[in-house]
């Protein structure tokens, strides 16, 4: 009858254990609480819990009983032969064991003697884990001991999954809060509305291929009635890019309020990017529209094709991409600005790289040749329909699929 009561009283304490499991959602603080209730429960001297990531294919305790963080290969020792066996593993010496890797004890000074090692296992009895209890204070581990550890672990294998997702669901919550913050920002960057030039009809848009993109657009009214427009492609596209662009998009702007023309602008900010940027580049047009001459005096830094539509003739010129990307040589050299006269019917097109070399389900690019039909074809529209046709047009030959890369484009039409 006494080992029945013991039996009964050792069970109603994995019932305690586990309902205390159940009201604890985060995982280091669950993982303690196994371990010292292991402990407790099995009236040992110290245990380890070691979860299994499946990414690095190693076993990982993040707390331990007098220990700091053990990592180590999933296939390796007692708990790996625990792991890959599923199945319990008393040793009653662990010093005779060849498995056991003394390591630890020569590090902490704790001598261990055995080892109740037991695999822990979600509701689907996928790997979590291995919890250790180490060294019983009376003798070896018994088979009572591996049944009522074994009743232990299954409840705990659980806990620790639930756990786990939780944590990952948290973390992705917050990354997508903090995402969204980014956006927000990036957003707020883009002009609020088109610039009232008199003569122009002006548009511009920026749609991000991630939450956050490495395009961006601007224009700035210049002393004088000038306006001062840009379109800015970092390399790669999420929140790195993102940062780049913001970054060149405050330089710009600073720079160009002190009266450079658009080359000299573009050494200066070569220059402070290359001091910052690692590997990184931007792609920039520049260009400085004067309303009253009806002339777009610009440069570009790696961006183009640049298109204008010239109405007297009924073609395009297609202005190949010149000069290097900003942020890559801090001594580049930069063209002289060149010079476009605009009249009535005609068109300057800036867009990024993410409009002609989108592709269709047959992998065919979109090119710049069909931009320019399309444009052509709306060539006295509105600048903003302009646009907004170009992207439906790019949508619509990629059959809706993922958008590939950041699409950014300005559209300027002389009225």
């Amino acid at each position: 009858m006494s080992d029945q009561r013991n039996r009964q009283r050792d069970l109603e304490k994995v019932l305690e254990i586990t309902r205390r499991m159940g009201a604890v959602v985060e995982l280091d603080e669950l993982l303690a609480l196994i371990i010292d209730r292991s402990v407790e429960l099995l009236d040992a001297e110290r245990a380890t819990l070691f979860l299994y990531d499946a990414a690095s294919g190693e076993l990982v305790s993040r707390i331990a009983t007098g220990a700091g963080e053990i990592r180590f290969p999933a296939d390796k020792g007692i708990a790996g032969a625990t792991l890959s066996d599923a199945r319990t593993i008393n040793v009653p010496d662990a010093y005779a064991d060849q498995r056991f890797n003394p390591d630890v004890d020569r590090r902490t000074g704790f001598v261990t003697r055995n080892i109740l090692s037991l695999p822990l296992a979600d509701q689907d009895a996928r790997p979590v884990g291995v919890l250790q209890v180490l060294n019983r204070r009376e003798g070896a581990f018994t088979a009572d001991d591996e049944a009522l550890g074994e009743t232990l672990a299954a409840q705990a294998g659980v806990a620790c999954q639930r756990a786990r997702l939780i944590a990952h669901y948290l973390e992705k919550q917050q990354m997508e809060r903090s995402m969204q913050i980014a956006q927000d920002i990036q957003q707020g960057l883009l002009p609020d509305a088109p610039p009232r030039i008199e003569g122009f009809d002006v548009a511009g848009f920026s749609q991000a291929a991630d939450a956050t993109g490495g395009d961006t657009y601007d224009w700035m009214e210049l002393p004088g009635g000038r306006w001062l427009f840009v379109v800015a492609d970092a390399s790669g596209h999420g929140i790195g890019p993102a940062l780049v662009v913001a970054e060149t998009r405050a330089m710009l702007r600073a720079t160009a309020g002190e009266g450079r023309d658009v080359s000299a602008v573009l050494s200066r900010v070569n220059g402070l990017l290359a001091a910052d940027l690692d590997g990184r580049f931007v792609t920039c047009f520049l260009g400085v529209l004067d309303p009253g001459a009806a002339v777009l005096s610009y440069a570009s830094a790696g961006h183009g094709p640049l298109l204008f539509y010239d109405a007297r003739r009924e073609a395009f010129d297609k202005v190949a991409a010149s000069g290097l990307p900003l942020g890559i040589m801090p001594e580049a050299d930069f063209d002289a600005p060149q010079r476009r006269d605009l009249s009535r019917g005609d068109l300057a097109v800036v867009t990024s790289d993410g409009f002609f070399e989108a592709r269709s389900p047959a992998g065919e690019e979109f090119g710049i040749d069909r931009m320019c039909e399309h444009l052509r074809r709306d060539r006295d529209r509105p600048a903003e329909e302009i646009i907004a046709n170009l992207r439906a047009a790019v949508d619509a030959f990629t059959a809706g699929g993922p958008q590939a890369d950041d699409l950014t484009a300005v559209v300027i039409r002389p009225t």
